[in-house]
């Protein structure tokens, strides 16, 4: 069972905060006294503690921040009892030495909340109504943003600052002479003004973005040269980006011109690497000026609340291609009728809606198969090495809290410790990311599973790579890194970034994919063939450890019907409570497996069936399966997604032919407007020719 105390951090963490508030007492106290040393101490000390954990833990101090005590606050506090100290001791003029001193001090504040109001400025003006990557947005007059400390950490830059000061008025109550805090406030007051002053040539009109209405102009130029045909809409959480990145691939490989629209801001950076331009829309007007563009067709790989919003361009055609398909009835939401289309991976989940009774029309339905699933190995018989490969990739235990979504809570630890006590056997544990976020009884048995398996490592022994594996690991990772990665200084923006993405050069997607396989070549040859892995990491994916295993064991999930185009055998587990029999007939992708009990009792024989194929009874039953899950193999799925593509593109120029047809027979010209007023009125039309 997990500890019930602190954790490690979070002790140090409150004895940070009890420190600070500690020496925010003795300063009191101190300069009540008052006690010189002492006073001097704990003012200097406070400043630095207050510095180091502004930028080492700053979540922590926004804590703070959340009951009205944040750095403003807490330097202000500070001062005045610094100033308060001054007052108590002995030889200091409160005339001559401290008035000018309080002046110079409320100036400084002064400028501080000047150099705050120039920084909300300046984030405002550097705020576009979209954020692109992959579009050559230089022409907006993009460029650099301004230092971090002055446009966008008030807290870093306040404490800064204020350390000549502090210094300064802590020399002036050491040795009594005023001389001390006086330099020290002008060096304070030095970098604040300058600051100040250096932050607002931002807001001079050589570094201003262009307005709003230009920036959508300009957009429409963009769009009017580019002509985009195929767009893919996402919109999601910060957990949720994989949904979209799956599609990429296939997103830049169509007979089309592909462009990716997104509405969160964040999302532009959580979206991988790629070539297609990306256009995030964060307002829902500035998005409809999509509706004049030479777009056809969207793509949604998930639904989402603000799906319902790009639905209302009537220009444009929509089809809901999920993001994997699986016998979960979140893979017939009765949103997908609002789409005008639905496509889906083969005849499997055709009948899965047909059964759901959720709205969606069976003419509706078209089958494209799954195109992401090319880089999958087929089947190339048992294990031959000493261990047999199992790959254990459980999904999370969803909205619904449905006991039978993830095997994790009931069945995980049953499994692995049957797995685990197989000395033949190489385990790679790959949980769904999302595990534990809603049952925090997954997150639990979920840590319990990773400290089994590393037990079990620190139990097993043999031969490691060398040392040049590693270094090639380490050598691709930065290739890989190089390519993927945009590297970006700590203090750059939304626009420094929309100028360092901008038209990406070459063909990277391809050097990325062959970046890709060398790495996962390299990462798997840095580990010895008898160690279990635990991979938590997006690399490497989860199609790359398909390719590694020769056994499956999930939930009723998409991974299953992804991994069935490999043919390999699988195992699913059954947490639902129902029968076998009732497991198999509603949850069709489990038909051609091994269903396991939450004992796992099944595992030894399973085992023995992946390593001797004349004891596996559903080599048969896998291949049917794959074709009925994700249809036939010929055409290949990304000719059937393009001629899926095809046809709704076709439809969506139709439809635009005929209400320019309907507008152009319902709305008459100007020239026959007048000639229609003129036949009306022919008394007023013969006065007018007397006249």
């Amino acid at each position: 069972m997990p500890s019930a105390g602190l954790s490690p951090r979070r002790t140090t963490q409150l004895a940070a905060l009890l420190s600070m508030f500690a020496l925010f007492t003795a300063q009191i106290v101190s300069a009540l006294l008052p006690n010189v040393p002492v006073f001097i101490a704990v003012s200097a000390a406070g400043l630095a503690l207050d510095v180091y954990l502004q930028y080492r833990d700053p979540g922590l101090l926004a804590l703070l921040g959340k009951v009205r005590f944040d750095a403003t606050v807490r330097q202000l506090l500070r001062d005045m009892l610094v100033l308060v100290g001054l007052l108590r001791i002995d030889g200091i003029d409160a005339g001559s030495e401290q008035a000018p001193l309080l002046v110079a001090v409320c100036v400084f504040y002064a400028l501080h909340f000047a150099c705050q109001a120039a920084a909300v400025l300046v984030r405002r003006t550097r705020t576009l109504p979209i954020v692109t990557r992959n579009i050559d947005a230089s022409a907006l007059r993009l460029n650099a943003a301004p230092p971090r400390i002055l446009a966008r950490r008030q807290g870093h830059r306040l404490l800064t600052f204020s350390i000549p000061t502090t210094a300064g008025l802590l020399l002036t109550a050491a040795t009594k002479d005023g001389y001390w805090g006086a330099i020290g406030v002008t060096v304070a007051l030095a970098m604040i003004g300058g600051g100040t002053a250096y932050l607002a040539t931002w807001l001079l009109p050589k570094k201003r973005a262009k307005s709003e209405q230009q920036v959508m102009n300009w957009l429409d130029k963009w769009l009017a040269d580019y002509r985009p045909t195929v767009g893919m809409y996402f919109s999601g959480g910060t957990t949720s980006a994989y949904q979209a990145n799956m599609w990429l691939s296939t997103l830049s490989s169509i007979d089309a011109r592909p462009l990716l629209v997104l509405r969160e801001r964040f999302m532009v950076q959580k979206i991988d690497a790629t070539d297609v331009p990306i256009i995030c829309f964060p307002k829902v007007s500035t998005m409809f000026s999509l509706e004049n563009s030479t777009l056809k067709m969207m793509l949604h790989p998930a639904n989402a609340a603000k799906t319902s919003q790009v639905l209302r361009i009537p220009t444009i055609k929509h089809a809901f291609i999920n993001h994997g398909e699986s016998d979960k009835l979140s893979s017939c939401n009765p949103y997908a009728k609002a789409y005008d289309e639905v496509w889906v991976a083969g005849p499997a989940a055709r009948e899965r809606y047909a059964l759901a009774e959720v709205g969606v029309e069976d003419k509706d339905i078209v089958e494209v198969g799954r195109p992401q699933l090319a880089p999958i190995r087929p089947y190339a018989g048992p294990p031959t090495g000493p261990y047999t490969t199992v790959l254990y990739a459980p999904t999370w235990e969803g909205w619904d809290g449905n006991p039978g979504n993830t095997s994790v809570i009931l069945a995980g630890e049953n499994i692995v410790r049957q797995l685990l006590a197989d000395d033949g056997v190489r385990l790679l544990y790959k949980p769904h990311p999302l595990t534990g976020s809603v049952d925090p009884r997954a997150g639990a048995a979920n840590e319990r599973i990773m400290a089994m398996i590393r037990e079990a490592n620190t139990k097993r022994s043999g031969s490691r790579p060398d040392a040049e594996a590693a270094a090639e690991l380490v050598r691709r990772t930065a290739e890989l890194d190089q390519l993927t990665k945009t590297s970006f200084r700590p203090g750059a923006d939304e626009m420094e970034r929309m100028l360092i993405q901008g038209t990406p050069r070459g063909d990277r997607e391809a050097a990325i994919a062959e970046a890709t396989l060398a790495w996962e070549k390299a990462y798997w040859a840095s580990f010895p063939e008898w160690e279990h892995q635990i991979i938590t990491d997006a690399r490497p994916a989860i199609f790359a450890c398909f390719n590694q295993a020769d056994l499956l064991i999930s939930d009723v999930s998409s991974v299953v019907s992804d991994w069935l185009s490999s043919e390999k055998p699988y195992a699913v587990a059954n947490t639902s409570g129902i029968r076998e029999a009732d497991f198999r007939t509603g949850f069709p992708t489990v038909s051609a497996g091994v269903i396991l009990t939450p004992s796992a009792g099944g595992v030894p024989a399973l085992l023995e069936s992946v390593r001797h194929p004349e004891k596996d009874l559903f080599t048969a039953a896998r291949a049917e399966l794959k074709e009925h899950l994700l249809g036939p193999s010929d055409p290949p799925s990304l000719a059937r997604f393009n001629a899926a593509i095809a046809a709704l593109c076709a439809a969506a120029d139709e439809r635009r032919v005929r209400m320019e047809s309907r507008l152009s027979s319902e709305v008459p010209s100007p020239r026959e407007e007048a000639a229609e007023e003129t036949a009306q009125d022919p008394h007023e039309a013969e006065e007018t020719a007397v006249g």
